[in-house]
């Protein structure tokens, strides 16, 4: 997702390309024949289509990005969109940042080369806190502008162990785990006693984007919360770090990516204000498929009967107490199918690669045709309402 966005086409988990391919070899890349990628010895030809924006059909179905990299937001801005609907902190923090939010706060657990390595990157930063914040903020604030006053969600951060440990001085901080995706990740580590400061770091760059800048259109995403116990302590971290939802006009979401999130949706409802469904997460823990294992990736499949169930499930329940439902994942973009399936539950949201956007935007507006008629174009709701305009004291 974040290649495809950066308009670099990538093939993933093809186990002996650095082994078949030499350095300097000119190849093709294809990902746009179908499921799987292709690699074609040599440099083909191929064609180029421009898409008029002003031809892209409306849709009552909000249909919005997924962001990763600041730096390419500006590039997306003029695409139509109805917002951002998952603004990943990962890629700012591994990009920008660099550094595990832990080792600024406690650089005695450091050895000395990682230690000096913090000392170069936070030159010039008394307080090694800021340079942290100030890289978060400036990131999420640059996705933020660049589409207010529509929403942007923005997930807090979803490393898993193995990644944190590989930022620079993360390892003192991380547990070797078996089976990072499915351990120590997502919001059980916000309350713990290894990650609270880092989370707090986290929420206080949430809130000087919201409430010093003015960027009032951010969303505040917790990822993979397992429990409803869970949910409470985050929100309570949160509230204790300035982010109290509500105040300001704060919407929180949470990601639905774990079967409790759909068994409990009423009870998760009451917590935060919308859901957006990570369909790859919710596939691997629903068929209990390691979705980075390749021995198992023809099991892994979203369009099975068990995951669309559940999709089918979560909506109308979440809808039903006035809850928003989005999804964010690569499915849509690649498959039309699965994209007319969304819209035919009813779904508030989808959100895909910017590339994507124009194509999924007409396929979402043929499946509402089906399905509404004519009426297609007429708005979904008032769920989604847009930022009010900062008073000028905040401009």
């Amino acid at each position: 997702m974040v290649s495809r966005e950066l308009g670099v086409p990538a093939v993933v988990g093809t186990g002996r390309a650095t082994h078949v391919l030499p350095d300097g070899q000119k190849v093709t890349v294809s990902c746009a024949e179908g499921g799987r990628g292709k690699v074609y010895d040599g440099l083909l030809a191929y064609e180029e289509t421009e898409t008029d924006l002003a031809g892209i059909p409306a849709t009552r179905t909000h249909v919005m990005l997924n962001l990763a990299d600041p730096s390419a937001a500006f590039r997306w801005w003029r695409l139509p969109a109805d917002g951002v609907g998952l603004a990943r902190l990962e890629f700012i923090v591994a990009h920008q940042v660099k550094v595990h939010p832990m080792a600024l706060l406690h650089p005695e657990r450091l050895d000395h080369a990682d230690r000096c390595a913090v000392d170069q990157l936070t030159e010039g930063h008394l307080d090694r806190t800021r340079y942290f914040t100030d890289r978060l903020e400036y990131g999420i604030a640059r996705i933020a502008a660049s589409r207010w006053p529509a929403p942007v969600v923005v997930r807090t951060s979803d490393f898993k162990t193995n990644e944190y440990a590989r930022l620079l001085g993360g390892r003192p901080f991380e547990p070797v785990e078996a089976n990072p995706m499915i351990g120590w990740r997502g919001a059980s580590r916000y309350y713990s006693d290894g990650y609270r400061e880092g989370f707090a770091l986290e929420c206080r760059a949430l809130r000087r984007v919201r409430d010093e800048m003015g960027l009032t259109n951010v969303i505040v995403m917790i990822p993979f919360c397992r429990t409803l116990e869970e949910a409470d302590r985050v929100l309570e971290v949160m509230g204790e770090e300035g982010l109290r939802r509500g105040e300001n006009g704060l919407k929180v979401y949470v990601m639905a990516e774990i079967p409790a999130n759909v068994i409990l949706a009423e009870d998760f409802a009451e917590r935060f204000d919308g859901f957006s469904i990570g369909s790859n997460d919710l596939t691997q823990l629903t068929l209990g498929v390691d979705r980075d294992s390749e021995a198992l990736a023809r099991v892994f499949d979203e369009t099975d009967p068990a995951v669309t169930r559940s999709i089918e499930t979560l909506v109308p329940r979440a809808q039903s107490v006035g809850r928003t439902v989005g999804l964010c994942g690569q499915r849509p973009s690649d498959d039309p199918a699965f994209t007319e399936f969304l819209v035919k539950t009813g779904i508030d949201s989808i959100s895909v690669a910017p590339d994507s956007f124009a194509v999924v935007k007409q396929h979402v507006a043929a499946a509402e045709l089906a399905r509404y008629g004519e009426g297609r174009t007429a708005p979904s709701g008032t769920r989604w309402p847009q930022a009010e305009q900062p008073s000028p004291s905040r401009q």
